[in-house]
């Protein structure tokens, strides 16, 4: 009886899945915007897709993805990088679903445009597609797909970690207008103490982050690329800091402060201890293990002893781990970017600027008789269509982003290791460590542009 019900419950969903967003909320959620929970839903999709490639790295799924045919053809270490091309398979099923929707949302200005019932909704279809390509995917011929994703994925996170930065950005200055306009209202002291503390502590994360990287990234003979990223960018971010606090940049741009800068600091340190981790020469590219045993257990000499000098040993460069600790961080970055890229709507944040085709989009304000919802059939809406007259962001621009995120989620679950062909494993090469550092470069070079423009092109309007 208990399973009849369940196939008749199921069976119940199936419409609502095959048509709009607005039947995937039940009544206890509150009334939401059309724009806002489609977007939600297109992330969960995303991030569901990343729990399946953590899946696949899982210790003990080697066994089971070695039963696919051609999987492990010309392999040396067959365990080691079975899992990682099972990674790239389901990126690239997920990028090539972005893809093919941004391709198809081109120009699609309100909600009666026939593709924007595509958009939103039709989720039991778009599921199945998803699953498809997965599926297929796992059936391409090896040859040279990884070594040709590889690249792709490369110049895809490239751009997404710039997304990351205008994301970044906008978080920071929406933060720091709501905290000044509370300082403002009443009890100036109290927020100002607090958006002063919330500022030092980035400045202070970001100082011991030097500290440390000097410390372990660099040695007194050699490393020298460690040198002259940690040394360049730490001038680049005091420069940036301060030309923030410039009068004529504040005169132009009141907004501005060390909020944003020191969140700019502190993800420019992150970049910059991303690009040293993938550096192949493990002399001066130390593991989080490595230096938490050097913190916990230093060497300690007697005191007449006299320290010997030892040349350590070249270690061979290990199978790469999905939970390294810059993995970690960067997933935990890409969640807190992709939910508020989605949640975001405001008409003044950045994240509209980068999605929204200013000739053919309007940010459209709230009815008074949208907050109610939409009677139909005697029931209210949960969802609100709020894109009847022109939509709130561009389609297709949510989607092209949503395929460069899924080639970020792919170079970061494999490290930014690149198949070898000779040794047929993937290694760590220098080209990644160029991506991560000079997208660091990129990120703080179009933050130093947002402070500048207005003083360089004073016949546009910036506010």
């Amino acid at each position: 009886m208990g399973a009849v019900l369940g196939v008749c419950s199921l069976a119940s969903w199936i419409p609502c899945l095959c048509g709009g967003a607005s039947c995937l909320l039940c009544r206890c959620c509150p009334n939401s915007k059309n724009s806002m929970v489609t977007r939600l839903i297109y992330a969960f999709l995303l991030l569901l897709s990343t729990l399946v490639a953590c899946i696949m790295l899982a210790p003990g799924m080697e066994k089971q993805l070695k039963k696919v045919p051609g999987f492990c053809d010309n392999v040396v270490d067959c365990e080691a990088l079975v899992g990682y091309r099972a990674v790239y398979r389901i990126s690239f099923a997920m990028a090539v679903f972005f893809l093919l929707f941004a391709l198809l949302m081109i120009q699609v200005k309100s909600s009666k445009d026939p593709r924007a019932a595509v958009h939103n909704g039709f989720w039991f279809f778009k599921i199945a597609a998803i699953v498809g390509i997965m599926v297929g995917a796992f059936y391409i011929p090896e040859g040279p797909f990884t070594t040709v994703l590889f690249v792709i994925g490369t110049c895809g996170a490239f751009f997404f970690i710039l997304i990351q930065l205008i994301l970044l950005v906008d978080f920071a200055h929406s933060w720091n207008e709501s905290w000044v306009e509370r300082m403002e209202e009443g009890n100036p002291r109290c927020w100002y103490a607090a958006l002063l503390s919330c500022t030092c502590l980035n400045y202070i994360l970001s100082f011991i982050a030097i500290v440390l990287f000097y410390v372990f990234y660099t040695k007194p003979e050699g490393c020298v690329e460690n040198k002259f990223f940690i040394s360049f960018n730490m001038i680049l971010c005091i420069a940036v800091s301060i030309t923030s606090i410039l009068p004529k940049i504040q005169e132009n741009q009141p907004h501005s402060g060390l909020l944003q800068s020191s969140i700019i600091t502190l993800y420019t340190m992150y970049l910059t201890w991303s690009a040293m981790s993938n550096e192949p020469d493990r002399h001066c590219n130390p593991s989080l293990l490595n230096i938490i045993s050097q913190i916990a257990t230093p060497t300690a000499l007697p005191v007449n002893a006299t320290a010997i000098p030892v040349t350590p040993s070249p270690a061979p460069l290990k199978s790469p781990q999905w939970w390294d600790a810059q993995s970690i961080v960067g997933l935990i970055i890409f969640v807190l970017c992709l939910l508020y890229s989605s949640i975001r709507s405001s008409s003044n944040s950045q994240v509209n600027k980068l999605t929204l085709s200013v000739s053919d989009s309007v940010i459209l304000d709230d009815t008074p008789g949208a907050a109610g919802g939409d009677v139909e059939d005697g029931e209210i809406r949960r969802v609100l269509d709020n894109e009847k007259d022109a939509v709130q962001y561009s389609y297709s621009v949510f989607h092209l982003m949503l395929f460069l995120a899924s080639l970020y989620i792919m170079m970061t679950l494999t490290n930014w290791y690149s198949p070898d062909s000779e040794t047929k494993t993937l290694t760590s090469k220098w080209p990644a460590v160029w991506v991560k550092i000079s997208s660091s470069w990129v990120c703080l070079l179009l933050y130093l542009w947002s402070l500048v423009a207005p003083l360089v092109l004073t016949n546009r309007d910036f506010s």
